[in-house]
C-alpha cells in the first residue's frame, strides 16, 4: 500500500529518485528507471509520462 503525500511531493520524490540513479549510473535506461519510480511512488501515468519527457529534454541538452 502507497503512502499518502501531498499534491506533488510523489512526483518531486520520483525526480529525486531518478536523478540520484542517474548520477550513480550515468548508463541506466530511462525507461527502466521511470517504471521503477512509477511503482516505487505510485504515480499516474500522465506522472510518469512526465519524467519520461522531462529525462529526455535533459539528455537531449547535454548531448548538444
Amino acid at each position: 500500500m502507497g503512502s499518502i503525500h501531498p499534491d506533488g511531493e510523489s512526483l518531486r520524490r520520483a525526480v529525486r529518485f531518478v536523478s540520484d540513479r542517474l548520477r550513480d549510473e550515468p548508463d541506466a535506461g530511462i525507461m527502466s528507471l521511470v517504471d521503477e519510480a512509477t511503482l516505487k511512488f505510485d504515480l499516474d501515468p500522465n506522472a510518469a509520462e512526465y519524467l519520461v519527457r522531462f529525462y529526455r529534454e535533459v539528455k537531449n541538452r547535454k548531448s548538444e
